[in-house]
């Protein structure tokens, strides 16, 4: 038993592999497009049966241009870079819906929401690019099948250790000290890392598309104004800070810049 499930892990640690690319690193992630893309597509219809979407009004229209011109952008970006047909499976939708939460969304394969109660935040278009770019990088770097295959790993290490360990005290204090440890040592710190990593492709992405990367650091300093300080601490949350996402957007907007003249982009909304 304990050779079927080493050998498990390790074929599907191998077999899950693939290179994200943004960074060129290889990623985690076991579930394909063909395989994720239909559930979320079909979960994003269900969302908007029972939630208003808001239509006709030029807010709607704005977020529907910000989102087309963030995709064209990426496009752009993945085509030049080796990278061509990379959405051909993307089937991109744009929904403003009416909610007073401050949040917006991308699910896998391009589905696009965002909720009425962010829009002050953003203070018009290049803010909603900010965010725009940001979710959508969440779907171009696939962070849904990630944080997939991620829970996978986890519970494979539950069940491992469930198999393994006989004594019961044992076991108890394992399953006590894995549950909490792999949440706070492994889980949390992947999903921050996949929020920094869709703060620096969305910053990149949105200059493409002509929006200013400067704006990136000034809305989160609104969002950090909303959030009145009550935040967890970041080793506990699965967003990096508000100050640290501050630090590495200013840090990172002349690298966009210089990422958007690449494509002739030198003036920004």
């Amino acid at each position: 038993m304990k050779k079927i499930i080493l050998i498990l892990v390790i074929f599907l640690g191998v077999s899950a592999c693939k290179v994200n690319p943004f960074t060129g690193k290889k990623m985690l992630n076991m579930y394909p497009n063909s395989q994720i893309f239909p559930t979320a597509f079909a979960q994003y219809d269900q969302f908007l049966t029972e939630n208003k979407a808001v239509t006709g009004t030029s807010e709607a229209r704005m977020i529907t241009t910000v989102g087309q011109r963030i995709a064209t952008a990426a496009e752009r970006w993945l085509t030049a870079n080796g990278y061509p047909g990379y959405l051909k499976d993307y089937k991109w939708e744009y929904n403003l819906v009416q909610d007073e939460a401050v949040n917006a969304w991308c699910m896998p394969g391009g589905k696009i929401v965002f909720y009425t109660g962010i829009l002050p935040i953003c203070q018009g278009e290049t803010g909603v690019a900010v965010v725009m770019g940001h979710e959508v990088a969440h779907a171009l770097a696939d962070h849904g099948a990630q944080r997939m295959s991620a829970g996978t790993f986890q519970q494979l290490g539950a069940v491992a250790g469930n198999v393994l360990i006989k004594d019961q005290q044992t076991l108890n204090t394992f399953n006590q000290a894995y549950g909490i440890g792999s949440q706070v040592g492994v889980m949390l710190p992947f999903s921050r890392g996949h929020e920094t990593e869709a703060d620096r492709i969305g910053l990149q992405i949105m200059a493409i598309a002509g929006y200013n990367p400067d704006e990136a650091a000034e809305l989160w300093k609104r969002m950090k104004a909303n959030s009145g300080g009550n935040a967890p601490p970041e080793f506990m949350s699965t967003h990096p800070s508000n100050d640290t996402r501050i630090a590495n957007l200013t840090a990172w907007a002349p690298l966009a810049k210089e990422e958007a003249a690449k494509f002739g982009v030198t003036s920004f909304k």
